[in-house]
């Protein structure tokens, strides 16, 4: 382990899931942690479990986002180790039900929020010489799935954006890394129904047996999927991001991610799609 004692990383998206279980990982591994969510009331609730310089973050809001960085240097004396990106939601429904707002709603949240903060620390890291960059992704970033069109489109523009910044900061000590979860245990499937039921009307829509099927598993209570994961095993990932002299660009984290991986690289497009279409 490096000397963390010292070491500031901001987080985003920390009311529950992964946010919440790496922000008091890293805690406890002896880093300053920025916690962060969008409603007040959960910023409180972060404070009283133990995490004292929680933050109000909301990734929609521009100065949202430069009055928490603010507040943050101005605790550290200007200084931020880490940024990891990781708040974000799914939103659920086919392409052609997705109208221009909602698909916009999902980039502000999953990319452009993103951005925005990245691009608000990079001077930061620049003055200090260092630097790490940590953007949650998902196997859904290099691995389309039916009904999660959205999300896959905001994640696919991740990784291509971090690619480039990943390319571009060669030689400055600021590292970039995309952690690739498959299913992991959070609400994003609950948070993912609600974003549903707002913005999708099944009614008349040519998918709507298939919502049927669709709703049954947001709503199923427990692990959806088999290989599911607790968020521990993220946090690790995110533990080797920051710590490594040499972190990867990506890390796989559940068995779904290294199988489609795998088959990404070995399958023709028309074939990968096949077994796409029956996960």
């Amino acid at each position: 382990m490096t000397d963390s004692y010292d070491k500031s990383i901001l987080i985003s998206g920390c009311s529950s899931g992964i946010g919440l279980c790496t922000a008091k990982i890293l805690q406890a591994r002896g880093y300053r942690v920025f916690a962060s969510a969008r409603k007040p009331e959960d910023v409180d609730i972060l404070r009283q479990q133990g995490l004292p310089d929680s933050l109000l973050l909301d990734l929609d809001d521009s100065e949202s986002i430069q009055a928490a960085l603010a507040q943050l240097l101005d605790q550290t004396g200007g200084r931020l180790y880490a940024l990891f990106n990781n708040g974000a939601y799914g939103q659920p429904g086919a392409v052609e039900d997705l109208t221009r707002e909602t698909l916009r709603q999902q980039f502000e949240t999953n990319l452009f929020g993103w951005h925005e903060l990245t691009r608000a620390v990079l001077p930061v890291m620049r003055r200090q010489g260092e630097g790490r960059i940590i953007q949650n992704s998902s196997v859904l970033g290099f691995a389309a799935m039916s009904y999660r069109g959205a999300y896959n489109a905001s994640k696919y523009a991740l990784e291509g954006l971090s690619d480039t910044l990943r390319l571009e900061l060669r030689g400055t000590g600021i590292h970039v890394s995309l952690i690739e979860p498959g299913p992991i245990e959070s609400r994003f499937r609950a948070n993912g129904y609600t974003k549903w039921k707002e913005n999708i009307d099944p009614t008349d829509s040519y998918h709507k047996e298939a919502y049927a099927a669709m709703q049954a598993r947001l709503t199923k209570e427990g692990p959806a999927v088999p290989f599911t994961l607790p968020p521990e095993a993220v946090a690790k990932r995110v533990i080797h991001a920051l710590e490594s002299r040499s972190p990867r660009a990506r890390y796989y984290v559940t068995v779904p991610t290294y199988l489609f991986g795998t088959l990404k690289r070995l399958l023709p497009t028309r074939a990968l799609d096949w077994v796409l279409s029956k996960v």
